[in-house]
């Protein structure tokens, strides 16, 4: 080892010797465990040999740092360097290849020498869509592999930032999926299924992930901020898999899972309760052989989950997914009058006239004094008539333009007496199809 050259290895057992080629920028930091970090490399064997190098590919190369999606001597190098900074690195075999190599070019236990340089990094997207509402950096890594799910019963301490300025900082123990009954912003909810016990990070959240357009009073938050967190997971529970649990678990947790539903109803966050009833559904769906008792009670709750995600997607103009939970709550019961209802209405929205009106009707043979079914019938009858004399415009116009058209149409110079004969007999076949749609749209 050089004077030049710094051991960075943890047990300082001098596998990755490191020497700065050019100074970085000394104010910017380093990229973090999870940061998909830029580079560009020239690898090569201690002969000098070059076996590897992105810079003759002409393009960046880009990882996620301190994930092992690279060999163990990048993972602790990169996360020393600064930006623009060019470092050698000097790798052993066992913080490299190892004993086996990378056949052909990087023969068994092989020393490895790199040359880095560090364009940039960001932190990772946790967002689903990747709309970069929620930003993690790791500050420290978690232990193991297991991470919270949903229904997972977690311990976080967090501390909140706005403008440089903490506004909120506390410790709080809530179930995944119910976040928000403890004041919990969704951002941290969503990065807590992403953390291993142990874990610290950096959240930067935008306001879609946060308090939105509204901000929040209580935290003197303004709309649309952005935000900063420190949220560390100390602690979580894992939510029972359905196949661990016996019927009697399933049941219960399916009572109290509704219960919840129920309430995201009240409060129109349709999109939770979404999840709940479905959490329901994965309960039960396969316990079909019961005692009878069981069974009267798993269908019950069957049956209310397929009518409120039918609610549900009704809220949220999902017409389609209403149909189909309205389908199979009318496979469990098929005198189902909410069922009839809410297939109706989505049908509606759907301007699908006639089949609303059906299903409108089905309610009222059922409950011949249900007012609301009526008036959706008189609704229906009104939407077909608008639709009838749309139609009947539509098709009446097109019909006039083709007479004008025809009426314009001069005789072919030539074979004078056979152009008549055809013209005659075009003018008949165009009277003949358009009296027969007339006769159709009427009714």
């Amino acid at each position: 080892m050089t004077r030049s050259e710094v051991d960075i290895t943890p047990s300082k057992d001098g596998g990755v010797l490191k020497e700065i080629l050019n100074q970085g920028d000394e104010n910017g930091g380093s990229p973090a465990n999870g940061d998909t970090v830029y580079v560009h490399y020239v690898g090569t064997l201690e002969n000098g040999d070059k076996f590897d190098s992105s810079r003759d590919r002409g393009e960046k190369f880009e990882f996620q740092l301190g994930m092992g999606s690279v060999i163990k001597a990048w993972d602790l190098g990169v996360a020393t360097m600064k930006k623009g900074e060019i470092a050698k690195f000097t790798c052993k075999a066992e913080y490299a290849y190892g004993a086996s190599g990378s056949p052909p070019k990087i023969p068994p236990n092989a020393t490895l020498i790199f040359e880095v340089e560090l364009f940039s990094w960001k932190g990772e997207d946790l967002t689903e869509n990747k709309d970069g509402g929620i930003i993690r950096r790791i500050l420290t890594k978690g232990e193991g592999y297991k991470q919270p799910k949903d229904g997972s019963s977690v311990n976080v301490h967090y501390v909140g930032k706005y403008d440089g300025i903490r506004f909120d900082e506390r410790d709080v123990q809530f179930e995944v999926g119910e976040a928000s009954e403890q004041n919990v912003i969704e951002a941290i909810e969503i990065a807590v299924t992403k953390m291993k016990r142990g874990e610290k990070c950096h959240l930067t959240v935008g306001p879609q992930y946060a308090y939105g357009s509204t901000g929040s009073e209580d935290f003197k938050i303004p709309p649309n901020a952005t935000l900063e967190y420190d949220v560390y997971l100390s602690n979580f529970e894992k939510a029972k898999e359905p196949f661990e649990m016996d019927v009697p678990e399933k049941l219960d947790q399916s009572e109290l899972v509704k219960s919840k539903g129920t309430n995201h109803v009240k409060a129109g966050e349709y999109q939770r309760a979404i999840k709940c009833y479905n959490k329901v559904i994965s309960y039960l769906e396969h316990e079909t052989s019961l005692e009878e008792d069981e069974q009267k009670k798993r269908d019950a709750l069957m049956l209310a989950a397929h009518l409120n995600l039918a609610l549900c997607h009704l809220k949220l103009e999902e017409n389609n997914s209403a149909v189909e939970q309205c389908d199979k709550a009318l496979e469990m019961d098929s005198n189902n009058t909410k069922a009839f209802f809410r297939r109706g209405q989505a049908q509606l929205n759907k301007n699908e006239y006639e089949n609303a009106k059906k299903d409108f009707e089905k309610v009222i043979a059922l409950e011949p004094e249900n007012k609301a079914a009526k008036n959706q019938i008189v609704m229906c009858n009104h939407k077909l008539k608008q639709f009838i004399e749309k139609e009947k415009k539509t098709y009446a116009g097109m019909f006039s333009r083709f007479a004008e058209q025809d009426a314009k149409k001069t005789p072919e110079p030539m074979n004078q007496d056979i152009g008549d004969s055809n013209g005659e007999k075009k003018e008949e076949e165009g009277g003949s199809n358009g009296t027969e749609e007339s006769e159709m749209i009427t009714e």
